[in-house]
């Protein structure tokens, strides 16, 4: 496993590249990001982004969501995939925030992912964006990044790679740097073709060095 020296020097690396480290779902209200996320699943971000304007300009509040035919639902987010089951997920979710939550998105992981739809991921985020709590958001960009880099063992269950990171990641910076996990997998370290030359963190990670 990687010292903290290393560690820091990845993340600080991670912080020039990208300042911000925000989520790229855009919302407004705390359900809203809660229902990107789920419409997110095997979909890219910037597709949730173009199908929630709409969506929620038809369904302006969590009253309307709850009361929707998922029918109509699926209509919206035809775009995303499996709309049938996301749209079901979105209106059962707003049927429990009302009824169980008085329309607030809950701040505990046990109350999380008892919604409809939310897994650790998934509750991880809310955590951290909605909430400012440490966060381990273990998606593919994550899971592949951190066992290429060497932070954790290069498995592929998401809930042993957020142990990993638990025990290598200071808690303060845990969820900008998985949104930065994002980003970096996106532009530099992707799955098919890794641009390991050049790459800002070649000189800390395994993958880079084994390749030597």
């Amino acid at each position: 496993m990687k010292s903290k020296a290393a560690v820091k020097r990845i993340i600080e690396e991670l912080k020039i590249l990208y300042p911000d480290g925000l989520c790229s779902l855009q919302y407004q209200k705390d359900y809203e990001l809660l229902f990107a996320v789920r419409l997110s699943a095997q979909c890219t971000d910037a597709r949730v982004n173009q199908v929630t304007p709409a969506l929620y300009a038809r369904f302006p509040t969590l009253e309307s969501f709850a009361e929707a035919d998922i029918g109509e639902v699926g209509k919206y987010i035809h775009s995303c995939g499996f709309y049938n089951g996301k749209a079901k997920d979105i209106v059962l979710c707003a049927r429990r925030l009302l009824a169980d939550f008085d329309g607030k998105v809950p701040g505990t992981m046990e109350e999380l992912t008892s919604l409809p739809g939310v897994g650790r991921k998934t509750a991880n985020l809310i955590l951290g964006d909605i909430y400012g709590q440490p966060a381990y958001v273990c998606d593919t960009h994550c899971i592949r990044i951190t066992g290429r880099l060497g932070l954790t063992d290069g498995s592929k269950d998401p809930l042993q790679v957020e142990r990993q990171l638990r025990e290598v990641l200071p808690p303060r910076e845990s969820n900008s740097f998985c949104h930065r996990m994002v980003l970096f997998g996106r532009d530099t370290c992707t799955a098919r073709g890794p641009k390991c030359e050049g790459c800002p963190l070649a000189k800390e990670c395994d993958m880079a060095k084994a390749a030597k």
